[in-house]
């Protein structure tokens, strides 16, 4: 199975979560953060591609990150294009698996996008969903420096 969750993509999710887990949710929901930022992702793109075009990138941004991250499998896509928790995290390393899955379901989003449209279109798709990200987040070349 492709993995498009590279570390450039992984560093760009961990960013935009942040900046979505940073809009006065309380801290315990910062693991829903990921699912608000490929919701947000997903009004703005499918004003392009239209729901069904979103929600069959999502879907298979799901399939793929699943396949890293298991405690994905309690989640699905809805007919909107919206993500569903189907369980609840009852404890901290569940909490923690979440985090750490919602990061791979964003970067393989963000994966896909790159493979349809290229770098330079998703990066500017990014930038006017969250206008106000520092441009260093979205240098690809910054991840091979580090």
């Amino acid at each position: 199975m492709m993995n498009l969750s590279t570390p450039w993509m992984r560093t760009v999710a961990r960013r935009l979560i942040a900046r979505e887990a940073a809009v006065g949710y309380p801290p315990e929901a910062k693991a829903q953060a990921a699912f608000r930022a490929c919701e947000k992702l997903g009004h703005y793109l499918s004003t392009f591609a239209g729901v069904a075009g979103f929600r069959s990138l999502l879907s298979r941004a799901l399939i793929l990150a699943k396949a890293e991250v298991p405690c994905l499998s309690a989640v699905e896509v809805k007919a909107d294009g919206s993500l569903a928790e189907l369980g609840s995290l009852a404890t901290q390393h569940d909490m923690d698996e979440a985090e750490k899955g919602g990061v791979i379901l964003l970067a393989q989003l963000l994966g896909l996008l790159v493979t349809f449209i290229g770098v330079a279109l998703t990066l500017r798709l990014v930038q006017d969903v969250w206008p106000d990200t520092p441009s260093d987040v979205m240098d690809p070349g910054k991840e091979k420096k580090q």
